[in-house]
This record gives structure tokens, sequence and C-alpha cells, in this order.
């Protein structure tokens, strides 16, 4: 399977087959602001020193830093990053920037006149949250009245401008409804449906059988993973036959605060940062990478998403070790 085959647009056997160093940055993420609208009961949050908002001059301070080094494609996520005062002052800098996807993880709550703003000043994908299909159910997940209508409105409109994907976390409260929210989702329009369950529940996700085809071949995100869990394969987790280095690590970064992280999943599970955020940053990425076992790392081997380790081994087969060089 290639992996662009996946659906996942910033994985490809091009990028896995000249990852190095000295490749352009190709995808970074940006957790704007710790605050949200919604109370997930799923969500922990963040570290102490990552909470509150980062300053809109050095958010976009710290993507021109990416950008200076090519970078391809930027996700600006949260705690809810339409919160975010400067949130179209940072994506319209990305955008300039020459960034090519710019993206935007978001609860889907705010108004769809700032979402289309967003869209004029750069963003051209959505990750929407959608851990439910009716009103009363979606309450109970976010923890406070979610306004769904607003969100399932969004998706519908959304969907017919840009890229949308709903983020579908699963736990023990909603996985028994799998295959009604994916099937709601589907009906919205969206391109892709990414289930996932979430850290603190990772058991392999029942209900996924009974989907269709059809709704499988319509997103291929939903269709690798279902694949994978109807193999025995659970979404989380890595075996000590997969590769054990995180090649991800010399063209991705993940900033929280005035910190950077091997990954999002490490830096949302309390994992310790790298460093701060420097214009040295990528140097101290590619270090991390040469001397972590991520195998070894209970934090990696236990959370470390399918997509990421198949990722991984690919860049084993190319000989991406060989270029991981200072």
């Amino acid at each position: 399977m290639k992996l662009e085959e996946i659906g996942f647009y910033t994985l490809c056997d091009s990028r896995a087959q000249n990852i190095s160093p000295t490749f352009p940055m190709w995808r970074c993420e940006m957790i704007l602001t710790d605050r949200c609208n919604f109370k997930c009961k799923y969500c922990r949050g963040l570290r102490s020193d990552c909470v509150g908002d980062i300053p809109t001059e050095r958010a976009i301070e710290i993507t021109n830093i990416w950008a200076d080094d090519g970078l391809q494609h930027v996700r600006y996520s949260g705690g809810e990053p339409t919160i975010h005062p400067g949130l179209s002052f940072i994506i319209a800098n990305a955008a300039k920037r020459g960034v090519k996807r710019i993206a935007i993880s978001t609860n889907g709550s705010a108004p769809t006149a700032y979402y289309e703003r967003l869209i004029e000043v750069g963003v051209n994908d959505f990750s929407i949250s959608l851990d439910a299909c009716c009103a009363s159910f979606a309450n109970k997940m976010a923890g406070t009245k979610c306004e769904f209508n607003q969100v399932v409105k969004n998706i519908t409109h959304l969907s017919k401008l840009v890229y949308v994907s709903c983020g579908v976390v699963l736990t023990e409260d909603n996985v028994g409804t799998l295959k009604d929210i994916v099937m709601f989702a589907h009906d919205l329009g969206v391109a892709d449906i990414r289930i996932i369950s979430a850290a603190q529940y990772n058991e392999m996700l029942a209900g996924v059988r009974d989907i269709e085809d059809d709704i499988l071949d319509a997103h291929p995100i939903l269709k690798y993973r279902v694949n994978n869990i109807r193999s025995g394969r659970n979404v989380r987790g890595m075996k000590d036959t997969d590769c054990h280095t995180c090649h991800l690590m010399n063209d991705d970064c993940v900033v929280a605060g005035d910190l950077h992280f091997p990954c999002v999943i490490y830096m949302r599970e309390r994992g310790a940062p790298i460093s701060r955020v420097s214009r040295d940053m990528r140097r101290e990425r590619v270090e991390w990478l040469r001397t972590h076992n991520t195998y070894e790392d209970p934090l990696c081997r236990k959370n470390c998403l399918d997509v990421c380790i198949d990722f991984n081994n690919r860049c084993e087969e190319y000989g991406a070790s060989t270029r991981n060089k200072l």
C-alpha cells in the first residue's frame, strides 16, 4: 500500500524516501491556546507550562522560523483556536509565507461567517470534532451545551468550500454508537472521517465491521483505520518489530507555549519537551531522534498511532537512518 492511499496528505512515499535533516519542513503544529468553550471529559488540557495564549506576534515569529526552512503544511489547534484573538492574522501570515496547506482543528462551534473569513485569509483544511450524532449526546460528550446544530451547519457548509474531515474520539461512552456517528458524518459531506480511541480508553474499537464498503471507499483515512481494526490492529501502540526511530522528527515540529515537543500526542500525554522554541529547534529534534528509542519510551510504545508507525517503517525501508546526520 502506498502511503498516499492512506489519506493523510502530509504522509507520502516521496517524503519517506527523501526525509532527512535537510528536507523542507513538511508539517508543523502550533497549540495556540489552552482555552476552550467545551469541557470534553477525555481532554485533560495542557501541561502547566503550556497554558495561556501564545501572543499573536510570537505565533507569527514561530511560523516564520518554520517557513524559512521550507514549511509545506501547518496546523493551528488548541484548546479551541478560534478563541485566539489573533488567529486570522496568524493564518494570513502563513499564507503570505507560501505555506501550501493551512489547517485548523476546531470544535466547529464558531459562527459560520468567522470560518468563511478564515478561508478568505488562507485556511484550506478544517478538522472538526464530531463525537456524537444527536444534540443530547453531543452535549454529554462536550461536557456543556455544545451548539450541536451550529456545528452540524458548519460541517455541512464548509465541506462544500474546502477540505473538511471529522475527528471522532471514542470512549466507553460513545464507542457503541461509532457506526451511527460515521454514517452521520458521511451524510454531512465530509472528505474524511478519523476515528481514534481516547488515550485513557485505548481499546480496540467495536462496531467497524458493520460499516459498508461504499462508505469506506468514500473516505480513505476511515478505510485505512477500519481495515487495521478488522485485522486486529489497534489504533494506538507499537510492536517490537516496528521501527524504533521517529523519522518524523526530521521535518515535523509541535509547539505549545514556548516549548517544542516530539509530537502532539507526546505533549498531550505530559511527556517532556525537547527544549524551548528557537531557531535551533530542528537540530535539537534531529538529535532527539538519533538518541531516542521510541519502543523503550512508554509514551511512544503505548500511544503512537498506526499511521505514524507505518510511515516510520516505510522511512526505514527507504534507508532513512543513513540520512539522519546533523
